[in-house]
């Protein structure tokens, strides 16, 4: 995320983190995150997001879905929270890669090393959906379907009786997320979206630090996720098997432009299979993600996570415009060929504290249905490029304060630097070491020693320290939401929503708010025009939505009288 942290600015940088969270759990300034004495580890995830666990009666669940996502969802959950039980996907490599695992990405385990192999063997495995809805002892179905399937099938689940976790984006368009919240509020069936930035320690310690207001005036926040997908493709016969000669196969190596082979393009080729779910071909079913009829494109399945984490740094409030440029520029006819853009670039202005008229509790003052200004200007501006042409940098988020810089990077790092004080004789920022002084009308401020050279000298700080600020591996969140989704299961009773019992961190009216980011994004790119995010969007009752004219394949099913 900085083109020239060297790897000691690096350790550097975490062990900073460090130790101003260690400092601001000292002085009070975090009570909400209790960090150990001298940067020890924090309190669990399951502390933390307010979540326990519950005997030996896991939730029976089922997988619909068992492709990439699935796999890792599988992979990292816990079998005390979540019993699968059954897995549907109409796709045979998937069924066999869901059981056996995937070598070439250790989180996707499968079932046979997570549960042993004679327990896996007992997992029920079906091309069928509807087989599952109709099973009564099955609780809950984890949905990891292509985009357009989300609602659809989260609909029909929920009306079958079953709670739903959904993988992000929550659906195709604003409609269908409405229609998923009155559903489950109709049927009192619990939503979960997995958005699992939500549940991942690195993020709430990172938006700690934010709170805190150590970083002085955020003004700006600079996200990426680069890939490059520009390197010739490979395919290797003798291990995989025949590729299928009917439909165009990969030139260049792409997540998304899988190869297919013969023996997979002969056991989907039935146009009455293919019809039912929505696809309209094999190519079109195994490579959803290129289609504007079955994806959302590199807003959907990479910018949500972004712009999420970005929205809850700047304490979840609804962003106020966006402005975005996306261009198919690298692929084409004959090069891995697809209707969605291979580089996106948006610019987001989200509102700043003091935007809004406050009351008194901290709530937006609102007249006549309107949310009444106090300083039009106090806005930051939050940039997000995702591009196919490039990896030099990592993806991840990077806060600017007028105080300070914050570095999340990969899912896996919290850095933080100081900004240089031109009365103090410190070093440059990347290579001070900071600590938190005496407050300031109350509120902490980093202090930067003199202490110049390698970052080494204070990276052991950071040995026990918070996520994200040692070289353990940080948790993503897959594991802690799927767990928080059991909880809540287990503790709903017959009239959750009425009684207002705990509903998951990610639930829909959350997770609807990063889809209209998302597909407004799209919507700005696709007009090449400024649009203003109207309040009534993000209201999961009011008729207004910003793609009213967007129809998915599914809608008449979804919206029938």
């Amino acid at each position: 995320m900085a083109l020239d942290l060297t790897a000691d600015q690096k350790d550097l940088g975490r062990a900073n983190a460090a130790n101003v969270l260690s400092e601001l759990s000292r002085r009070g300034f975090m009570k909400s995150l209790a960090i150990g004495a001298g940067g020890g580890a924090a309190v669990s995830a399951a502390s933390y997001f307010g979540y326990t666990g519950f005997g030996d009666k896991p939730v029976r669940t089922a997988l619909i879905g068992a492709g990439d996502e699935g796999g890792i969802l599988v992979g990292e959950h816990n079998p005390d929270f979540l019993r699968f039980v059954a897995v549907a996907d109409i796709r045979p490599s998937n069924q066999k890669r869901i059981l056996n695992g995937d070598p070439k990405v250790p989180l996707r385990k499968g079932f046979k090393k997570v549960y042993g192999e004679l327990e896996a063997n007992k997992i029920k495995i079906t091309h069928s959906y509807e087989e599952i809805l109709a099973d009564p002892s099955i609780e809950a179905v984890v949905i990891a379907l292509p985009l357009h399937l989300h609602a659809p099938v989260a609909i029909k689940a929920m009306e079958a009786g079953k709670h739903v976790l959904c993988e992000k984006l929550m659906a195709w368009n604003i409609r269908q997320c409405k229609k998923m919240i009155e559903v489950a509020h109709k049927t009192n069936r619990i939503l979960s979206i997995g958005h699992q930035r939500h549940y991942s320690m690195l993020y709430a310690h990172a938006s700690e630090v934010l709170k805190s207001g150590i970083l002085g005036d955020i003004r700006h926040i600079r996200a990426q996720w680069h890939r490059n997908n520009t390197w010739p493709f490979e395919w290797d016969a003798m291990a995989n098997g025949a590729l299928a000669k009917e439909i165009p196969q990969p030139i260049y190596r792409d997540g998304w432009f899988n190869p297919i082979t013969q023996e997979e393009y002969n056991a989907l080729n039935d146009p009455k299979k293919l019809q039912a779910y929505g696809y309209e071909s094999v190519e079109e079913l195994i490579r959803w993600r290129l289609y504007n009829a079955t994806g959302g494109g590199l807003m959907a399945e990479l910018g949500s996570h972004q712009l999420d984490a970005c929205s809850i740094f700047l304490g979840k409030v609804h962003p106020l415009s966006v402005t975005g440029v996306g261009t198919k520029s690298f692929y084409g006819k004959n090069r891995n060929d697809r209707d969605s853009d291979d580089h996106v670039f948006v610019t987001f202005e989200f509102p700043g504290n003091n935007y809004f008229q406050k009351d008194d509790t901290g709530k937006t003052v609102i007249r006549d249905g309107k949310q009444l200004l106090k300083d039009k200007d106090d806005v930051v501006v939050v940039t997000y490029s995702s591009i196919s042409t490039n990896q030099f940098e990592p993806y991840g988020e990077c806060v600017t304060g007028s105080r300070g810089t914050m570095v999340v990077e990969s899912e896996t790092s919290l850095m933080l630097y100081n900004e240089k004080n031109p009365n103090s004789k410190a070093g440059a920022p990347k290579a001070t070491v900071v600590s938190v002084s005496g407050a300031e009308k109350g509120k902490p401020a980093l202090e930067a020693s003199s202490t110049w050279g390698p970052a080494a000298a204070s990276a052991s700080a950071a040995t026990q320290g918070p996520a994200g600020t040692t070289g353990a591996p940080v948790s993503r969140g897959y594991r802690e939401e799927m767990e928080d989704f059991a909880f809540c299961i287990r503790n709903w009773g017959k009239d959750g929503y009425a009684n207002g019992l705990k509903l998951p961190r990610c639930h829909g009216t959350v997770a609807m708010a990063d889809a209209i980011i998302a597909l407004t994004s799209n919507l700005s790119m696709k007009k090449r025009s400024r649009i203003e995010f109207d309040e009534k969007w993000f209201d999961p009752v009011a008729i207004q939505v910003p793609d009213a004219d967007q129809k998915g394949r599914f809608d008449s099913q979804i919206f029938k009288s």
